[in-house]
């Protein structure tokens, strides 16, 4: 391009089409998959072999792995967990620590550290200050 912005010339530009995207069915893709796992160092050779990029090739290969199982031949998975208080105990006042931290990194860049215990009323003032920028 022409650095002159006054310049009255025009370029033309060529638009070349590319193609589509290939579409692999599941069937190619498995066994694509499977001869990437036939040796060792099979992934790069492979994917060339077929055109296809060698993160492509390793994304199936993901896909294609079987979901890994327990020793009760079961289906492994996150569970969610509670903490629950122990049967017949009564539950009891909840009892602030002097340990622990809390940081604050606000959008603007300001940065609040607490340590140790803090009332409700004074964490909530200083965050509302913060925040605003101001001071109550």
């Amino acid at each position: 391009m022409d650095s002159d912005k006054g310049s009255d010339q025009v370029e033309r530009l060529k638009v070349v089409d590319t193609g589509r995207r290939r579409r692999w069915s599941e069937d190619e893709k498995l066994r694509i998959v499977l001869e990437s796992l036939r040796a060792p160092r099979q992934v790069a050779a492979t994917a060339r072999r077929y055109g296809v990029s060698r993160s492509l090739l390793l994304r199936w290969r993901r896909l294609f792995r079987p979901e890994p199982l327990d020793a009760a031949g079961q289906h492994m998975a996150f569970v969610p967990a509670r903490v629950a208080p122990a049967p017949g105990a009564p539950p009891g006042p909840i009892v602030p620590t002097n340990s622990g931290a809390i940081e604050i990194e606000f959008a603007a860049g300001v940065r609040m550290r607490i340590t140790g215990a803090v009332d409700t009323a004074t964490l909530t003032a200083t965050v509302a200050a913060l925040a605003d920028g101001r001071p109550r």
